[in-house]
């Protein structure tokens, strides 16, 4: 028994340092669509920018 314990530790797969296993996760459903949608690009513009705006506007007050 100890034999098959050792075999199974031994043929454990190991990463290569900088091969695409070693970044990061791939991507769900949900962050492709945002990452795609026009709609939601154009809104993530604007609130971005509203946001600086308010930063700016309070620098001149």
């Amino acid at each position: 028994m100890s034999t098959e314990i050792r075999g199974k530790i031994k043929s454990k797969a190991r990463t290569i340092p900088y091969s695409n296993m070693s970044y990061g996760t791939e991507p769900g459903r949900f962050v492709r669509f945002t990452r795609w949608c026009m709609i939601y690009q154009i809104y993530q513009f604007f609130r971005l920018n509203l946001k600086v705006m308010k930063i700016v506007i309070k620098g001149h007050s």
